[in-house]
């Protein structure tokens, strides 16, 4: 981007800064660390020039070029937020499916277009609401959908055509998707109309989350699934999400978080193409990334996860240029294992913060945490504070009002080239092992996650990282705010409804869908068909899982 001589100039008046002007003022002034470094350990200058490019990624065609061009830095379009504001997002859900359908009524009137469904924990791996180990959990951490019943009282009054619907479902992406597109098909939705988003990586769950059902390698095979039958039907609002968020939240770095998802996301792309579907034919794919409240180092994360996805698919899989799938855009979470139960309320300025990470490296989704969520389900007024955030910065700032706002920082700059490379380097090194799964399987991803989830908490213990509230500027107050409590006859409400469902259904039918469903998952075929036949019947969560465990088998955790 400098000519030889202009980088000698600039070389030149820096060492004279240096010696005088910087000299000088240190003499009278001690500066606040020995030692300034990112949440990942990168080094941070005292100054950014045109020096600290020059070595690296100094070609702005090659390196950056424009929005909308390979390797999409700056963005996956050239427009970005000046044609379309992110979607406002938020994600909820409690007890049965008609007390969610009343909170998701009253998310929509505050300006969300998009509902995130949190389901239970026994619906995320796969389990009725009567199973013996769902006890004391149904409707606890989410809503508990068993059955297209549930989807149906979900969304009652809910125009689906109008909105995007998404879901953490990675263990049973597949049955989501049919219970979508059964919900359609009864409402007689045009399947274009139908924008559905479902995290349906099942990877990331056994390294840092838990909500897995079956052994990994048939996890994989059902995930993909779910994206050969949405290529297959021309599903073009169906996105699925390859995800790091939760990764991050057990601990991982920047650079882990950055390295593993891409990862994970080849070990889908090779099982894809296995099946003889064509790279370029691969939908244009959203990851979920968190957004910290390290300003700089989250916003040149995503750019540099762009450019770095971009270069894989093309130098590794051959991607043709205009390829849709080398455009990576992002579902942004902010940090919500960052929120404190001390002083909750610092953490509406935390979201804040992580909306406007978010904002200036060009996220096309906004999730914000709710400043409740260290105490409790989020209360109706967390909802809605989470809800104007986005909201502000999107429409009162500015800062969404041209493309890459901080492209050219020489700051920014360095910070992508160096996080890439160092994310490149972990991600060679997974792909050395053999490749995620595999790095899975031995442990060294979730070993290395462990590693830096302990650094980081004895950081926070030693206040050698500081958290305002907890070990720095402590209070002794009492709790100032409302907390959100659920009904304990949540889950007999729901007990109820799905005994009388299994009693007045056709159970024949039942039983035969049940039967094809396992004879498919015997012969390696897409299980989507099979399961939206039987969702249409009624079938369970908890029925179709326990066909294909009998087949799959359970995940049994190795010891490493």
């Amino acid at each position: 981007m400098f000519d030889k001589d202009e980088i000698a100039q600039i070389k030149k008046a820096k060492k004279s800064w240096e010696s005088k002007e910087l000299k000088k003022t240190l003499e009278i002034f001690e500066e606040r660390k020995k030692e300034f470094i990112t949440e990942s350990g990168i080094s941070i200058q005292r100054l950014y020039t045109p020096l600290d490019l020059k070595e690296k990624k100094c070609s702005y065609n090659k390196d950056l070029n424009f929005p909308g061009l390979y390797p999409f830095t700056r963005g996956d379009n050239p427009t970005m937020y000046r044609s379309h504001l992110w979607k406002v997002y938020q994600y909820g859900g409690y007890g049965t499916a008609e007390t969610t359908n009343e909170r998701f009524q009253y998310t929509l009137r505050q300006g969300a277009n998009e509902l995130g469904i949190a389901l239970d924990l026994p619906t995320q791996i796969g389990y009725d609401s009567d199973h013996p180990l769902a006890k004391g959990e149904v409707g606890r951490i989410g809503v508990a959908i068993n059955s297209l019943e549930d989807m149906e009282a979900l969304f009652n009054g809910i125009p689906l055509e109008n909105i995007d619907i998404s879901t953490t479902a990675n263990a049973i992406g597949p049955i989501f998707l049919a219970w979508c597109l059964a919900l359609a098909e009864k409402r007689n939705i045009p399947l274009e109309k139908l924008g559905v988003r479902i995290q349906n990586d099942i990877l990331k769950e056994y390294v840092a989350r838990g909500t897995y059902a079956f052994p990994i390698r048939p996890s994989v095979r059902f995930a993909c699934d779910l994206i050969e039958y949405g290529l297959k039907n021309k599903l073009s609002n169906l996105r699925t999400e390859i995800c790091g968020y939760h990764m991050r939240e057990a601990g991982a770095t920047v650079i882990q978080e950055m390295a593993f998802t891409l990862a994970n996301a080849v070990e889908y792309i090779k099982e894809l193409m296995s099946r003889g579907i064509s790279i370029d034919d691969l939908p244009q794919p959203i990851m979920n990334t968190v957004a910290g409240l390290e300003l700089f180092e989250g916003i040149s994360k995503n750019r540099a996860m762009r450019r770095m996805w971009a270069r894989i698919l093309r130098e590794r899989f051959g991607a043709k240029e205009g390829s849709e799938c080398l455009k990576l855009t992002f579902f942004g979470g902010s940090q919500a294992s960052r929120w404190t139960a001390q002083q909750p309320l610092n953490n509406i300025i935390r979201g804040t913060i992580a909306a406007l990470v978010q904002a200036l490296s060009g996220v096309q989704v906004c999730g914000v945490a709710r400043y409740d969520q260290a105490l409790c389900l989020p209360t109706p007024e967390s909802v809605r504070i989470a809800t104007r955030t986005q909201q502000i910065i999107s429409e009162e700032t500015g800062v969404m009002d041209t493309v890459d706002p901080l492209g050219g920082s020489y700051y920014v700059e360095a910070l992508t080239d160096e996080l890439e490379d160092k994310a490149t380097e972990l991600f060679k090194k997974v792909e050395a092992m053999g490749g995620a799964i595999v790095a899975i399987e031995n442990g060294f991803m979730e070993a290395e996650i462990g590693k830096s989830a302990y650094k980081d908490l004895r950081e926070v213990e030693t206040g050698e990282r500081v958290r305002i509230g907890v070990n720095k500027y402590q209070v002794d107050e009492a709790l100032s705010i409302g907390m959100m409590k659920i009904d304990p006859l949540e889950e007999e409400k729901q007990l109820r409804k799905l005994h009388r469902l299994k009693k007045e259904r056709d159970n024949d039918k039942v039983k035969h869908d049940l039967q094809v469903i396992k004879e498919a998952a015997q012969d390696k075929v897409n299980l989507v068909p099979p399961i939206l036949k039987a969702v249409k019947s009624y079938t369970t969560i908890g029925e179709i899982c326990g066909v294909l465990r009998e087949v799959f088998g359970d995940y049994q955790r190795p010891k490493y």
